[in-house]
């Protein structure tokens, strides 16, 4: 039996896994058992055994939960509140005026958090009701604030980024420092097309109702102070070489919970609960890790990575023709399944091809993550499209048509790394080993 029918029998027996509703873990470790008892001679158990024992305590994995219990602090605390009171007057005469608010809300909440949804939760739940009260239309709200909130996914610290680092052996804190400048450059976009469709339609913006004075803008602009110390402290100790993620990572929850509890509102029962999420979370990654580790084994005894990206060599695709195809592979893989879930179910399978090209696994790092923030606005299973309509009641698909201009920013942001790769290289190439 070839390659290529021994890959579709194991395809197969995922779907149908997923289909089920099994857990994402436990279908790729039963999709893993598959392969090593009926396509290779090698003892399944023990394999599994050894795999999953030495896959158990890695160091650079203990960034992970750390990151995502400092997002869950965040996420209770009057963050949300602080950006939009610290922001508003600094944006009322800006072409779009407080949309801009969703866009660097959002960039300022992943600076912090790593999490796509809990970016989307915390500042919609402050910013939807907000704006649409004050006659901002209701597809720009909706839009800035999907298409935005996938910058969590990016910019560092972000949690995709440290799975993605341990699935492939890539340095954590090069692959922050390599999303800064494509989360500002999408920052950037986000806004100008905001900007571009006020300056079009002058009447789609509602005006403000009065002025800020110089002074009013320095006082309000004071509640944005202990969240730039935060940024400052996490992603500043590792570009300088200071703090491993994992250190700062530790720094992060203490200084979290600091500001959490200086602006109100941040009681024991919070921290509790912060805990429970966080614990929750952790292991549900570190159980998919646990699975995608021994498919990667699985996919090592029974070849298919290598003869397959020997496969599609013979396509003779080319760099460019070979990202295009990943891509569209990707976003529809990613109508189905979450973000970190896609990261570990492909690398073992994807990354042979993708070395076979020439291309730097760093860059294809940050491109992957680029990919994964598209299908996270694109239904039926966009996560942070079921976000947002938990935060409003708002139809799914009023919501994906809503962000449907996002996705397609985010796809002229790939092509633009694409083309242009030293936008991602440039930071780590500076930061060095």
């Amino acid at each position: 039996m070839g390659d290529p029918a021994i890959f579709g029998i194991l395809l197969t027996v995922l779907i149908v896994l997923l289909a089920s509703g099994l857990w994402v873990a436990l279908s790729l470790l039963v999709m893993a058992l598959t392969a090593m008892v009926f396509f290779t001679n090698a003892p399944a158990g023990l394999v599994m055994a050894t795999t999953l024992w030495g896959n158990s305590h890695s160091w650079p994995l203990a960034a992970l939960p750390l990151f995502i219990l400092m997002g869950e602090i965040l996420l209770r605390s009057r963050l949300s509140d602080d950006m939009f009171s610290g922001l508003a007057p600094w944006l009322t005469r800006a072409p779009g005026r407080l949309l801009h608010v969703n866009i660097l809300g959002c960039a300022i909440f992943a600076a912090v958090s790593g999490s796509s949804a809990a970016t989307a939760a915390t500042i919609g739940k402050m910013s939807v009701p907000e704006l649409t009260s004050r006659g901002y239309p209701e597809s720009l709200v909706l839009g800035t604030l999907a298409g935005s909130a996938t910058l969590g996914l990016l910019i560092p610290p972000s949690i995709i980024l440290i799975v993605y680092g341990v699935a492939t052996e890539q340095s954590i804190a090069r692959l922050f420092v390599a999303g800064i400048l494509p989360g500002a450059m999408l920052v950037a976009m986000f806004a100008g097309y905001v900007a571009i469709r006020a300056w079009m339609d002058p009447d789609l913006i509602p005006g403000e109702a009065g002025e800020y004075t110089l002074r009013e803008k320095l006082v309000a602009a004071r509640r944005l102070i202990p969240v730039f110390l935060l940024i400052l402290g996490v992603i500043g100790s590792i570009y300088s070489g200071i703090a491993s993620p994992t250190d700062a990572a530790a720094v992060g929850v203490v200084l979290s919970v600091i500001l959490a509890a200086s602006t109100g509102g941040f009681g024991f029962a919070d921290f509790r609960d912060a805990l429970m999420g966080a614990t929750m979370t952790s292991c549900m990654i570190a159980f998919i890790l646990l699975g995608a580790a021994y498919l990667s084994i699985a996919m090592g005894f029974t070849g298919i990575p290598r003869n397959l990206a020997a496969w599609i060599g013979t396509f003779e695709l080319g760099r460019y023709g070979l990202l295009a195809v990943l891509m569209v592979f990707f976003v529809i893989l990613g109508c189905f399944l979450d973000g970190i879930s896609l990261v570990v179910l492909t690398t073992s399978i994807v990354l042979p091809m993708v070395e076979a090209q020439g291309i730097d696994p760093l860059w294809f790092g940050i491109f992957l993550v680029l990919v994964v923030e598209m299908s996270q606005i694109t239904p039926p299973v966009g996560f942070n499209l079921f976000v947002i309509q938990g935060l409003t009641g708002i139809d799914i698909l009023r919501v994906a048509r809503a962000a449907l201009p996002f996705f397609l920013l985010l796809l002229l942001g790939a092509a633009l790394i694409t083309v242009f790769p030293s936008i991602v290289t440039v930071l780590p190439d500076a930061m060095g080993n």
